[in-house]
């Protein structure tokens, strides 16, 4: 079984932790990655940094820059994960733009992503449409889950189409807004939570986007499988070591 799939089924909610390749220095990719496992962290997204990262907030879009001023490319953070699944077992996605999957070959990319580990792919500007029709294909023969994105305005019709053809989550975005461009969750998202959770999907749900300490971790999850931080955790590994990365996880947990 696919390790998303697998991590899914514990009971449990879901904490999972999004960082910058290469951030904030180049070779601090599998660092990281072994202290999150370490600290109890369930699911890993490793942020391929993109020139013109459109869904993300300046905490994102800063530390994308600098891991690219750093050197971080594709080919080497394949590098980097060549012998990552020798000490760590935690699902691992990827989460990029298409372009540089594009430019990189989608096909020859999905292979890498086997080669190295890779459980799955959020591409926030892959049209589900393009997916469905050009690489879901690709993708399930090299056993990586796609998760989609749904956000406050997406309709209920958008939505069950995503959880037919999704097999493993689907990521919430908690508002219309970028990443780590707010704090805490209102009335209105309060009942979008609600409202995803009546739909009763086959597919759990993680909330992404305003999720930034337990208070908004136990938010996120009252009605959701679990929650995922990325500006938070980067605003802390810019003021903290990577040694102490455990002294944030247990504060949200």
């Amino acid at each position: 079984m696919n390790r998303i799939n697998s991590k899914l089924q514990e009971d449990k909610k879901i904490l999972s932790i999004y960082f910058t390749a290469g951030y904030p220095n180049l070779d601090d990719t599998t660092k990281i990655i072994s202290e999150l496992e370490k600290s109890g962290v369930d699911i890993i997204e490793i942020g391929l940094p993109f020139s013109d990262p459109l869904a993300d907030g300046p905490t994102i879009q800063a530390s994308s820059t600098q891991a690219l001023k750093n050197g971080m490319t594709t080919e080497l953070l394949f590098e980097q994960l060549t012998n990552i699944r020798k000490s760590v077992q935690i699902p691992l996605i990827i989460m990029g733009y298409f372009n540089p999957i594009m430019q990189f070959g989608v096909e020859n990319f999905c292979q890498k992503c086997q080669e190295v580990g890779i459980d799955g792919l959020i591409i926030p500007d892959l049209p589900m449409e393009i997916y469905e029709s050009d690489y879901k294909e690709l993708f399930e023969k090299y056993d990586l889950k796609n998760i989609f994105l749904i956000t406050p305005q997406t309709s209920d019709e958008r939505i069950l189409k995503i959880d037919n053809i999704s097999d493993s989550f689907i990521y919430m975005v908690s508002s219309s807004s970028v990443t780590g461009n707010q704090v805490g969750f209102n009335e209105i998202q309060e009942h979008y939570f609600e409202r995803i959770d009546s739909m009763k999907l086959k597919n759990p749900q993680l909330i992404g986007f305003g999720i930034s300490d337990k208070k908004t971790f136990q938010q996120a999850t009252k009605h959701q499988k679990g929650a995922i931080i990325g500006s938070g955790f980067i605003n802390y590994i810019n003021k903290n070591t990577i040694s102490t990365i455990s002294k944030y996880i247990n504060n949200l947990l």
